[in-house]
């Protein structure tokens, strides 16, 4: 992974650079944005660059240590993924032990912690003491979508890098050029994960998304037709997709929010559901203050989702009310 393999976030690219080239590198840095926005690219560029050997542009991609980088197997750089969605001080014990000792390939060591909001007590209070008295040679990389959750005292010791939206017609125009979609997919999956490029790209991957959407615009059709019994019969779905909750709800959204413009501009280019101008036609009977009900109803069920309060209840709840 290079830096010229990384499609949008130029100005995060550029600083990072230019702290190469004068050698004014932080000890610690904080990629932060939302989730598939391309944290983990960049890191894994950057930390790439920062263990080059090379004399000249960096990561030159042909030294030992970027060709080892590549394999996945250099010895300087130490990857930190959370485990059942915690980040655990064994990790950060681990990372302790690995800056204690000199750098085997490199001149430099690279720690990357992803999902940094997901450290317990423990781990955050042990990554504290590492991060007030660095070795010169190691760095420090975190991502998070979520820095809100990090200790005022972390965040203080760590240069922050805010990652923005990658332009949404670069991102629909790789979806059409390289991953097989055509004008509305790429749209529609561009408008969805909101210039998300990582995101972007897993959804341009299969067609599971756009299954989920015909599954759930055909439940959605019955309930605004009065067919109260679909929600029951729904449950199967949701549970069997239960992971992906957020997603279907979001589908849910969208939806009903081109509905919304559907009824004030019927030819709207904002409408992101555009092969389904049909279906919008036939529900725009429905009220504004109705659809709007619904959009509030579902942003709702999502944190009452997130709050782990019973799942099959709050759906089925929800769904009666459409």
């Amino acid at each position: 992974m290079d830096f010229n393999q990384i499609i949008g976030h130029e100005k995060v690219i550029e600083i990072l650079k230019k702290s190469i080239k004068t050698n004014k590198i932080s000890h610690a840095y904080l990629f932060q944005g939302e989730e598939g926005i391309g944290k983990k690219k960049l890191s894994y560029a950057f930390s790439k660059a920062l263990l080059c050997l090379s004399e000249g542009e960096k990561p030159c991609g042909d030294c030992p240590s970027c060709k080892r980088f590549e394999s996945g197997n250099n010895p300087d750089f130490f990857h930190i993924e959370p485990e059942k969605n915690l980040i655990k001080i064994e990790h950060i014990n681990k990372i302790q032990k690995e800056m204690s000792t000199a750098p085997l390939n490199s001149n430099k060591k690279v720690m990357l912690i992803e999902d940094a909001h997901l450290m317990n007590k423990e781990s955050t209070n042990k990554l504290l003491k590492t991060l007030e008295e660095p070795p010169s040679f190691a760095h420090i990389i975190l991502t998070s979508s979520q820095a809100y959750k990090l200790l005022p005292t972390i965040l203080s010791r760590v240069q922050t890098i805010n990652f923005f939206p990658v332009p949404k017609e670069k991102i629909k125009n790789l979806l059409i050029e390289h991953y097989g979609k055509d004008e509305k997919q790429a749209k529609f999956i561009t408008e969805f994960t909101k210039g998300a490029i990582g995101k972007s790209i897993n959804l341009a991957k299969s067609d599971l998304l756009f299954q989920r959407r015909e599954e759930v615009l055909k439940l959605l059709n019955d309930l605004i037709k009065g067919d109260k019994t679909k929600v029951f019969n729904s449950m199967d779905f949701f549970n069997n997709n239960e992971k992906d909750i957020h997603e279907i709800l979001d589908i849910m959204i969208y939806y009903f929010r081109d509905l919304l413009l559907y009824k004030k501009l019927p030819n709207s280019p904002l409408i992101i559901n555009q092969d389904k101008i049909s279906l919008l036609n036939e529900h725009s009977f429905m009220a504004f203050n109705k659809i709007n009900d619904i959009i509030l109803n579902i942003m709702e069920t999502k944190d009452i989702i997130r709050k782990n309060v019973n799942f099959q209840l709050s759906l089925e709840a929800m769904l009666l009310n459409i």
